[in-house]
């Protein structure tokens, strides 16, 4: 255990009930009857899982691919592998821990406050800036259906209206939440079960082209389109921050990450084989529109356009509705604490509004940013920080497993699982490392400047903790 010198306690974290009972000011407890706290149940929560997952890259992805021929199928099988052992490892954490916070509980129990504090810190910085992001690109799908992208400010607009509606949700409380998270998961995967199991009845091998289309050789064609893989899964943590707000979350959190990422998984492989089978790959290596294309080819028609970009905005705005409540939710597991400031602390109908709130403001702050500042690639430059700072979490959360595992603690080891855990949590660290790497130069160095900026926050929160300890004593 390290000692960051904060304020003493009565038990050091990693010491302490692994499931207290929620404090007064937590509204989104068992026994509360306000409007709009309904925890979510296991369908829900796997719709969180696989809608925060599934944004709008796979709508490109079969293109990405395509230039390096079918051996790409073999690296999506590989990350399907590491990401459902990251799942697992997820899954078997908050059996143990069920509190809000994900990665940051973890790993402040395993390795202290400053851990806890980066990993909530990094998650943050994640999921504002994503949000960002994602409404940018959702306005791209939006101007197939309406034409808004003509001026920078009727976009920006636009971007602003697709994160606000989200917040609105949230703001609402959880029930509505978990609502729009249903409703939105199930009618971005109609269509997209539709080309992947309909593709199958227009599927023609001769359009699958070579099974090594580059000069790279097995291994190098494998590791270039898993690089542009590797963020596909980002999001198999969303059942884990969220426990608080799961019904049974001991039992049910598990199952929501195993579940969510097996559909996304299914999703994924079917819908990029079905792509590859009824396009020619020539055309598909140089398509703009994959899906379109496939649905061009099985219907007739060109009509595919529309009815992907529709279904792309709708996965997107159920992907800003989901990244929207996570974005408070490691801020709020760490302001209990007295590690990010007490406003995030605050529960309505059981989402943090501060943290919702604050998200809204930073990721409109960076939208209209993007409109303004031109081609100076600034907004590019952050979007691409968060491919590192999101994998931090990650890396927290499994050593924390493997600490447990080793150290042999008895509150946090089942003794008949100690050998598939360990090797689950093995492939679970090595797959978020791969992330890191995958990452790029560029993003892993502006990412570590960015996590060590909150390294200042950190040291105000701590003094704060501190004198406030000493005060009390």
């Amino acid at each position: 255990m390290h000692d960051t010198g904060t304020a003493p306690s009565p038990a050091p974290a990693h010491q302490q009930d692994p499931a207290p009972a929620p404090d007064a000011g937590d509204r989104s407890t068992p026994d509360a009857r306000g409007t709009g706290t309904r925890r979510f149940g296991l369908p829900v929560a796997t719709c969180l899982v696989m809608g925060n997952i599934i944004g709008g890259g796979i709508f490109l992805l079969p293109a990405s691919v395509a230039p390096f021929g079918t051996i790409s199928l073999a690296a999506f099988a590989i990350l399907t592998a590491g990401a459902i052992a990251l799942a697992l490892v997820f899954g078997r954490l908050a059996a143990r821990d069920p509190r809000t916070g994900g990665p940051y509980v973890y790993a402040r129990e395993a390795f202290g406050d400053f851990a806890g504090f980066l990993a909530a810190w990094s998650y943050w910085i994640t999921t504002w800036v994503s949000n960002a992001a994602l409404a940018v690109a959702a306005v791209g799908y939006l101007d197939v259906l309406l034409p808004v992208a003509d001026h920078k400010w009727s976009a920006c607009l636009a971007a602003l209206t697709l994160q606000f509606l989200p917040a609105l949700a949230n703001l609402a409380g959880t029930r509505y939440v978990g609502a729009v998270q249903l409703v939105a998961t199930v009618l971005k995967f109609l269509p997209l079960l539709l080309v992947a199991v309909g593709g199958l009845f227009f599927f023609d091998p001769a359009n699958l082209g070579p099974f090594q289309a580059g000069d790279e050789g097995p291994v190098g064609a494998v590791s270039a389109s898993a690089a542009i893989l590797l963020f596909s899964y980002l999001g198999v943590e969303s059942a884990a921050v969220s426990a608080g707000e799961v019904r049974d979350p001991r039992r049910n959190v598990g199952r929501a990450t195993v579940l969510g990422t097996l559909g996304a998984a299914l999703v994924y492989l079917l819908g990029t084989l079905a792509v590859f089978g009824t396009v020619a790959h020539d055309k598909l290596a140089a398509s703009t529109a994959p899906f379109s294309d496939a649905v061009n080819v099985m219907f007739g028609g060109s009509w595919g356009g529309t009815a992907v970009a529709l279904a792309a905005l709708v996965s997107m705005v159920g992907a800003l509705n989901g990244w929207t409540l996570l974005s408070a939710q490691a801020p709020y597991a760490a302001a209990k604490d007295g590690l990010f400031p007490s406003a995030f602390a605050v529960k309505r109908r059981g989402v943090p509004t501060v943290g919702v709130l604050v998200t809204v403001v930073l990721a409109g702050l960076l939208t209209v940013y993007n409109y303004t500042a031109g081609p100076s690639g600034v907004f590019e430059v952050l979007v691409l920080v968060t491919t590192f700072t999101a994998t931090v979490p990650y890396l927290l959360a499994t050593a924390a497993q493997i600490y447990f595992l080793a150290s042999g603690r008895r509150d946090r080891v089942d003794r008949r699982r100690l050998v598939r855990d360990a090797v689950l949590a093995a492939a679970a660290f090595g797959f978020s490392l791969w992330l890191v790497a995958g990452a790029g130069y560029a993003a892993v160095y502006q990412g570590v400047l960015f996590l060590f900026a909150g390294v200042l926050v950190y040291a105000w929160m701590a003094a704060r903790k501190q004198r406030a300890a000493d005060h009390s004593g």
